[in-house]
């Protein structure tokens, strides 16, 4: 009997070991509760760099866009405007095409500055047009160094638009800067020492910028409209109006 009873007591033992899943359920729920803590470790990570990488990325798409809606130069001093009379100069001597000349065999082109040595009117008077500017420019504060070999120049008025200018280079032996330009030519020059790259517009310089407006430029009290757009910046305007009376030289200040 007793062996027996010991050996349903036994059988009963192994079906109640069998039967009780306590020890395999807390395991298996370490198991789960590790995986849900590296998966949420991991999606967080990914979160946290996805959030870093946006952050900067703002920063960046903003500090763009402020070095593009800020000015980098403004207009200062004077501004300045001719009545210069836009003729024909002999490419060989640098005079003025006179009636009498052999227009068969020479070569002349459209000026308003006429280089020959012993020219006493080197510009002559358009008493009727304004038809060259004449301004400078400077970086604004804190602004790094300009190209100004990048730099785009437009004019309009109540009669026309060009949307771009054409530039010319001025040089010591060209005479740019005095006037030896076109209709819609531009040029510009250092107008105080060099303080670093050449053709860059550097901290304490200035640049003069000559313009020959397009179509005869306007006449007496008519307004016009000139863009100064670097590369990088806001586009500076010049907006302005002949004076009453055309001469060579005129202070402009409307």
């Amino acid at each position: 009997m007793n062996g027996v009873k010991k050996g349903k007591m036994r059988q009963k033992k192994k079906r109640s070991l069998r039967r009780d899943k306590r020890g395999f359920t807390g395991l298996e729920a370490a198991i789960v509760l590790t995986a849900f803590i590296v998966v949420a470790a991991v999606f967080s990570y990914m979160v946290l760099g996805a959030g870093f990488f946006s952050t900067e990325k703002a920063k960046s798409v903003i500090h763009t866009g402020v070095e593009k809606a800020t000015s980098s130069a403004e207009v200062t001093g004077d501004v300045i405007g001719h009545g210069w009379l836009n003729g024909s100069v002999n490419a060989s001597s640098g005079e003025w095409k006179k009636p009498t000349d052999d227009v068969a065999n020479t070569t002349y082109y459209a000026s308003y500055y006429a280089w020959g040595e012993d020219i006493s009117d080197k510009n002559r008077l358009d008493d009727t047009n304004h038809t060259v500017v004449e301004f400078q420019v400077e970086l604004t504060a804190g602004q790094e160094a300009l190209d100004m070999d990048k730099v785009v120049l437009s004019y309009s008025d109540e009669d026309i638009y060009t949307a771009e200018l054409t530039y010319i280079a001025n040089t010591a032996e060209n005479n740019v800067s005095k006037g030896n330009l076109t209709m819609d030519h531009w040029s510009y020059s250092l107008a105080t020492d060099e303080m670093g790259k050449v053709n860059m517009l550097d901290p304490n310089e200035k640049m003069t910028i000559i313009v020959a407006l397009s179509d005869y430029g306007v006449t007496v009290n008519k307004q016009f409209k000139i863009d100064f757009k670097p590369a990088l910046g806001g586009t500076i305007t010049l907006t302005k109006a002949a004076p009453g009376t055309i001469d060579k030289a005129m202070l402009i200040y409307e």
